[in-house]
């Protein structure tokens, strides 16, 4: 059987609606990737183990992030089991809805994870 990723199949659920802006996440202070994530237990299965593998991951970036910023980068980027969707289904699910009351306890992540995208050097 072919493993076919979702990311490639997860264009077809963005909708042609204009959003109104995500407001809030920057005024977070930074955390490290393990207190970011706390208010995600609840909403992303298995989190904390996925947190400990992309922290391991990270010790010692050689691209000018913090160790939390790679770790968050690497955690939006890691597959979860077949059977439960990914942090990173679970978060653009999310970003894709109306309601921008449901972000907020993302707000934290996103604040570590785009801090370090920002940094990353365009190619």
């Amino acid at each position: 059987m072919t493993h076919i990723n979702s990311r490639l199949l997860d264009v077809s659920e963005e909708r042609l609606n204009t959003l109104t802006p995500l407001r809030g996440y920057a005024e977070k202070r930074l955390l490290k990737l393990v207190d970011a994530v706390v208010p995600l237990r609840k909403l992303v299965h298995d989190i904390d183990a996925r947190v400990w593998t992309a922290t391991n991951r990270s010790e010692n970036p050689t691209d000018k992030l913090t160790p939390d910023e790679s770790a968050a980068i690497i955690l939006y980027t890691i597959e979860w089991d077949p059977s439960h969707p990914s942090l990173y289904l679970v978060l653009n699910g999310t970003l894709r809805l109306e309601d921008r009351r449901k972000l907020v306890p993302w707000f934290s992540y996103l604040k570590l994870l785009l801090t370090g995208l920002f940094k990353l050097p365009s190619i």
